[in-house]
C-alpha cells in the first residue's frame, strides 16, 4: 500500500505544478496599496518634451500624470502590462472625460514577446437601430453636431468588458485591486487640469445636460477653472462596485438601467438603446494585421478599425516611388516628401472610404483585407502619383484590390475627434498599445451617474456618429459603414504594435488622438523612427500634417511659407490650424526602453 500512496501523492504534487504551470493569471496574494502622489505633476501647456529612460523594467506612458503614475505603481507592484492598462483606463475616465471612459469603446493589441493578439472593444449599434438612425423626416442628414448631442449616437460601450477578457488571460494582480488609483481619486477629488479645462471651454453643448452641467461647471455657468478639486463620488461608487464584482455592473442593473433612461429620455433627440443591448454585449478577439515593412513587422487592428490599413497603404505607396533626395529638410519634413506624404494618404482615404467597415457585415475585397496592402495593388496606386502636380482635393478615386461581392458607394467625409492612447511594456516581456475613445469631445454630452443619485459619474459616447449617415449614394448603391443593427462603426483608431521581422522582439508600441488624423500621425511617427531613425520624442514633436482627400491641413505656425507655397504650386489647397496632438510611444533601444510623449497635451511617462 506505500508504493501506491506515494505515487498518488506525486501525482497531485505534479498536477498542482501543472495547474501552476497553466494558469499564470491572477496572483491574489499580491500585496497592492495605492500611493496617492502628493502632488500632480504640472502639465497642460504645449512644452517642449524630453524623452523619458532608458528602462530596464518596465515604461508607462499615457495622456494624464495620474493615468500613468497609477499604471507605474501596478506596473512595479509586479502587475502586467494589462493590469497597468486596467488601472490607467480607469483613472482616465476620471481626469480626462473628455477623450475615453468606461462609456465608451476601445481597440487593444497586446504581444507577451512570441504572439501579438488583438482585443475588440468597439461600441455597437442597438439592435433596433436603423439605417436611417440619422437622417430628418425629409430624410437628409442632420448636422453633425446636433446629431452626437443626441440620444441617437449612443451605442453600447465595450471599453470595460473588454478589459475584463483581456484580463482574464494576461492579468497578474487581482482584479479588484486595478481600481484603487481610480476609486481613491474619485473619493480625494483631483486638480483639474488645463486640458479638461481647455475642452469644458470649447464645449457649448455640454451645458445642456443637467447632470452634466452641475457637475463641470460653476454656479455661474463657467468652466472649472485649472486647479479646482474635483470629486466624482457616483463614478467612485459605480467603480467600487465593478471591482467587488465584474463588467455586469455597467451591463445589467441599476447603471444600465441609467444608461438606457438616458438615452431615451433625451430632451432633445432620444435614442433607441436598450437594457437587451447593453446585457448581451460581448467583447471580441480578432486576428491582427501583421504587414511587413522595410525590417520590421507592423502590427495593428482590423476592421472594424481603418488606422491599419490605411497607415500601411500610406506606407506601402510610399515604398513603391523612386527614392526621394531627402525626407527631411533643416528638421522638418521637406516639400517633396510632404507632396508624397499628402498623396498617399489621398489614395488609401479614398479606399478607406470605400471598402472598410465591421467584417461581420462587410466582406473584404477578395475575401481578404490584405489584399489592400498588397505590393502589386500599391505599386498600381503608386503610380497614380505625379512628382509635378497633385491630385488635387476629390482627385482621389478608390482602386480595385480584389473582387467585392457588393459594390460598395463611397462614404463622404465626416467629422472624428476625441480619443485618448495608451503604451505599456511590463517587466513580464509584455507589450501593449491601447485606444480608446467616447468620440468627440466629452462624446454624446450625457453624463451617467449610474442610478446612485450621486454627482458625477462617466460620460456616454457618440460612437454611432462614425457609421455614414447616409446609406446610400445619390444612385441608390449601399454605403459599407452606413448604420445595421449589431454592427460595430469604421474607427480611424490605431493601436500598433513593431517587432522584428525575424525574431518578434518588440521594437515599439504606439498610438494617438485626433480623429482621422491618428492615422498621419502614427504614419508619419513610424517613418520618423524607423526609416529616418530619429529618436523617439524627436518623432512625435514633428509638425501634423493631414488630408484626408480635400483640403491639406498644416499645423500651424511650423512650416515656413515656403513649404506652403511650394505645396500650393503643386496643387495642394493648404490651410494651418492648430494640432491637439495625442501621441504616446515607447521604443526598445539598444540602452533599454525610452517613452515620449506628444508635447501638445498633458501626458507624461513613468517607468525603471
Amino acid at each position: 500500500m506505500v508504493i501506491p500512496i506515494v505515487r498518488l501523492c506525486a501525482a497531485m504534487l505534479l498536477l498542482t505544478l501543472f495547474t501552476l504551470l497553466l494558469v499564470p493569471t491572477v496572483r491574489a496574494e499580491t500585496a497592492f496599496q495605492y500611493q496617492r502622489p502628493d502632488a500632480t505633476p504640472p502639465a497642460g501647456a504645449e512644452s517642449e518634451k524630453a524623452p523619458v529612460g532608458p528602462f530596464q523594467r518596465f515604461a508607462v506612458t499615457t495622456a494624464h500624470p495620474l493615468a500613468t503614475d497609477a499604471g507605474y505603481q501596478i506596473l512595479a507592484a509586479g502587475g502586467s502590462a494589462i493590469d497597468a492598462a486596467i488601472a490607467v483606463q480607469m483613472v482616465l475616465t476620471l481626469v480626462e472625460p473628455q477623450s475615453s471612459g468606461i462609456g465608451g469603446g476601445s481597440f487593444l493589441m497586446h504581444h507577451d514577446g512570441e504572439e501579438v493578439r488583438a482585443y475588440d472593444g468597439r461600441e455597437t449599434a442597438p439592435s433596433s437601430a436603423k439605417e436611417g438612425l440619422f437622417l430628418d423626416q425629409e430624410g437628409e442628414p442632420l448636422a453633425f453636431m446636433k446629431a452626437v448631442a443626441s440620444g441617437r449616437s449612443v451605442g453600447v460601450p465595450g471599453t470595460l468588458r473588454m478589459l475584463e477578457t483581456a484580463h482574464g488571460e494576461h492579468g497578474r494582480l487581482p482584479w479588484a485591486v486595478l481600481f484603487e488609483p481610480a476609486i481613491t481619486l474619485a473619493d480625494d477629488g483631483f486638480p483639474v487640469g488645463a486640458g479638461l479645462h481647455a475642452s469644458l471651454a470649447d464645449t457649448e453643448t455640454l451645458r445642456d445636460d443637467a447632470q452634466a452641467s452641475g457637475f463641470f461647471f460653476t454656479e455661474q455657468g463657467e468652466p472649472l477653472p485649472e486647479g479646482h478639486r474635483l470629486k466624482n463620488p457616483a463614478l467612485a461608487v459605480i467603480l467600487q462596485r465593478v471591482a467587488e464584482q465584474d463588467s455586469s455592473v455597467l451591463h445589467t442593473g441599476e447603471v444600465a438601467e441609467d444608461i438606457v433612461g438616458r438615452v431615451q429620455h433625451h430632451p432633445a433627440i432620444p435614442g433607441s438603446l436598450r437594457l437587451e443591448d447593453l446585457a448581451t454585449y460581448t467583447a471580441k478577439e480578432r486576428e491582427p494585421l501583421c504587414s511587413d515593412w522595410q525590417d520590421y513587422r507592423v502590427c495593428g487592428f482590423p476592421p472594424p478599425a481603418s488606422g491599419h490599413l490605411t497607415v500601411m497603404q500610406i506606407l506601402g505607396i510610399l515604398a513603391q516611388l523612386p527614392p526621394s533626395k531627402a525626407g527631411l529638410e533643416d528638421e522638418l519634413p521637406g516639400v517633396e516628401w510632404l507632396h508624397r506624404f499628402l498623396e498617399a494618404s489621398r489614395l488609401a482615404f479614398a479606399d478607406r472610404g470605400r471598402y472598410i467597415a465591421d467584417p461581420a457585415f462587410v466582406e473584404a475585397p477578395g475575401g481578404d483585407w490584405s489584399l489592400m496592402i498588397a505590393p502589386d495593388y500599391l505599386a498600381e496606386r503608386a503610380a497614380l502619383i505625379e512628382a509635378t502636380h497633385s491630385l488635387g482635393s476629390g482627385g482621389a478615386s478608390p482602386g480595385n484590390p480584389g473582387v467585392v461581392a457588393t459594390a460598395w458607394a463611397v462614404q463622404p467625409m465626416q467629422p472624428e475627434a476625441g480619443t485618448s492612447h495608451i503604451s505599456i511594456v511590463d517587466e513580464h516581456g509584455n507589450a501593449l498599445a491601447m485606444t480608446s475613445s467616447l468620440g468627440q469631445a466629452f462624446g454624446a454630452r450625457i453624463l451617467s451617474n449610474g442610478g446612485t443619485g450621486m454627482p458625477g459619474g462617466f460620460l456616454l459616447n457618440n460612437a454611432l456618429t462614425d457609421f455614414s449617415f447616409t446609406p446610400t449614394d445619390d444612385q441608390g448603391t449601399p454605403i459599407a459603414n452606413r448604420v445595421e443593427p449589431g454592427k460595430r462603426p469604421r474607427s480611424s483608431m490605431t493601436p500598433t504594435l513593431v517587432v522584428e521581422r525575424d525574431s518578434d522582439a518588440l521594437v515599439a508600441s504606439l498610438g494617438s488622438r485626433g480623429g482621422a488624423a491618428i492615422i498621419h500621425d502614427t504614419a508619419r511617427s513610424l517613418v520618423a523612427m524607423l526609416d529616418w531613425s530619429l529618436g523617439v520624442q524627436q518623432a512625435l514633436d514633428l509638425p501634423h500634417v493631414t488630408t484626408t482627400g480635400g483640403a491639406v491641413f498644416l499645423e500651424a505656425d511650423r512650416f515656413p511659407p515656403a513649404t506652403l507655397q511650394a505645396l500650393r504650386e503643386l496643387g495642394h489647397e493648404v490651410e494651418e490650424r492648430d494640432a491637439a496632438g495625442g501621441l504616446q510611444a515607447i521604443r526598445r533601444t539598444e540602452e533599454g526602453l525610452v517613452g515620449a510623449t506628444d508635447p501638445r497635451r498633458e501626458g507624461v511617462v513613468r517607468g525603471e
